[in-house]
């Protein structure tokens, strides 16, 4: 039973991913040649090859021998605004959703040109490896973030008004909860890949200065208690960050509406004066 039907089933996990057996085999250490003879029922699928396999694509060994468990999730399919007329925004805009939505190594470019309806050498016109598209694409998607967020920010005079503007603008729902997954998978990638760490630092830097300039203005509106800035905002930033973890990766009784409470409970104790 499992000679004929195991490769049926890794068969549907490629489709599934939209893979080629070339794909596949090197994303579990894999020679082409023993996947391509246990695809066509030459060789059986040893359980060390078929654990790779199901760690790759997100099922079970179970369902891979016998059918029951988790099989595989069919692709998510991402669409890109229509109004990015410039082809690279394009491409990194439909980028950095994937890698939201799927995980930054489970990108592919012909995943990227696809939602572009384009081709994968477009994509390397632009953008020579996959590792080039997929590290702009999350500088991209943090630019753009910031740059809402200044935009909405400066529009606000008190500086009460402003730190509480951006509690709400923190809060991982909607495109927001996209924006967090990117920046989640950016630390993780920087934490093992040190060419990422002076754009995380860039990054990380601006989030935590822009905390310290609205405590700053509170202070000259008589807002805000004798604090350290740098000190609040470390602690609120780090307050921020641990619960929008949680929050995306649904640990009980952590929503955005528990995230929301604590940070205001938090610069209400911390930071204003008593209104």
């Amino acid at each position: 039973m499992t000679v004929d039907v195991v490769p049926e089933r890794v068969r549907d996990v490629l489709a599934s991913r939209g893979e080629t057996q070339r794909d596949l085999a090197a994303a579990i250490g894999m020679e082409p040649t023993k996947l391509s003879k246990s695809l066509n029922g030459l060789r059986r699928f040893r359980t060390d090859e078929l654990a790779a396999i199901a760690e790759q694509a997100g099922v079970t060994v179970d369902w891979l021998m016998h059918g029951t468990g988790a099989g595989p999730r069919r692709a998510t399919v991402v669409a890109v605004p229509a109004g990015d007329d410039d082809p690279r925004t394009r491409l990194l805009n439909a980028a950095w959703r994937l890698i939201a939505a799927r995980g930054y190594h489970s990108v592919r470019i012909a995943d990227i040109a696809s939602a572009c309806s384009t081709s994968s050498a477009a994509v390397h016109y632009y953008f020579p490896t996959k590792a080039d598209v997929l590290e702009a694409a999350l500088s991209h998607c943090m630019e753009a973030a910031f740059a809402r967020q200044s935009a909405e920010l400066v529009a606000l005079e008190s500086g009460r008004d402003r730190m509480l503007r951006l509690i709400e603008m923190q809060l991982p729902v909607g495109q927001v909860r996209d924006e967090w997954s990117v920046w989640l998978q950016f630390w993780a990638e920087s934490a093992v890949r040190p060419a990422l760490r002076s754009a995380h630092t860039a990054f990380y830097g601006r989030w935590r200065e822009a905390v310290e300039r609205i405590i700053e203005r509170g202070r000259r509106q008589g807002q805000v208690r004798d604090i350290d800035a740098k000190l609040v905002a470390l602690q609120l930033t780090s307050l921020t960050d641990g619960l929008g973890i949680q929050v995306l990766t649904e640990a009980p009784g952590v929503t955005a509406q528990t995230m929301r409470a604590a940070l205001l409970a938090f610069v209400e104790r911390e930071i204003f004066l008593p209104a």
